[in-house]
């Protein structure tokens, strides 16, 4: 992982930025982001190498260094990302934004625990539930996520959530698609004879 460098930005640069899949928005000292269209995580690194993440967020969220306190930070693009900089943010707001990226981060932790079939199940219907669109059949998430990016957010190995992917497709249950995933209305209620 990078290690993280805190840039000084002209004041000629523009506020609002677009970048690139898998680019890395800048740390900027107490600057956060507000993400305008796109999916970011936010990740850390352990001793050994091993990625965190800590959080996804889209349209309407906002990131920072401030708001994690930890280092390594940083803030990766899983699509195109359109995100404005915010010098600072008013007291009454901050607090909301803390409260959801606690929320947020306790999620993820609790996701990373108990039985892989497990963790990837509830991964899928918080992604539903944040950002996902209800339709008669179930919930369309966006596909923005590699196999990859899913492994390392439930703690585990790609090729284990290919594997589980598969089963999930094979019963029915998700259709996943080069644009976007669907589970189906029973999705929450998958029998452990699935995996």
């Amino acid at each position: 992982m990078h290690s993280v460098t805190r840039i000084e930005i002209a004041p000629t640069q523009p506020v609002l930025r677009e970048f690139k899949r898998r680019e890395f928005l800048p740390m900027i000292g107490d600057l956060f982001w507000e993400i305008d269209a796109g999916m970011v995580r936010t990740l850390t690194s352990c001793e050994e190498g091993k990625l965190i993440t800590l959080g996804l967020w889209g349209a309407g969220d906002i990131v920072g260094y401030s708001l994690a306190g930890i280092e390594p930070y940083q803030v990766e693009c899983l699509t195109k990302v359109q995100a404005h900089r915010l010098p600072a943010i008013d007291c009454s707001s901050l607090k909301g934004v803390m409260w959801s990226h606690l929320h947020q981060s306790q999620t993820f932790l609790m996701i990373r625990h108990g039985l892989m079939p497990d963790r990837l199940q509830h991964f899928l219907l918080w992604l539903a539930e944040k950002f996902g669109t209800r339709c008669e059949e179930g919930c369309y998430i966006p596909n923005q996520l590699t196999h990859q990016d899913i492994a390392e957010i439930i703690g585990t190995s790609r090729v284990t959530v290919t594997r589980l992917i598969g089963n999930l497709e094979r019963a029915g249950f998700i259709h996943w698609s080069k644009r976007r995933c669907l589970l189906r209305s029973a999705f929450s209620s998958i029998p452990s004879s699935i995996f």
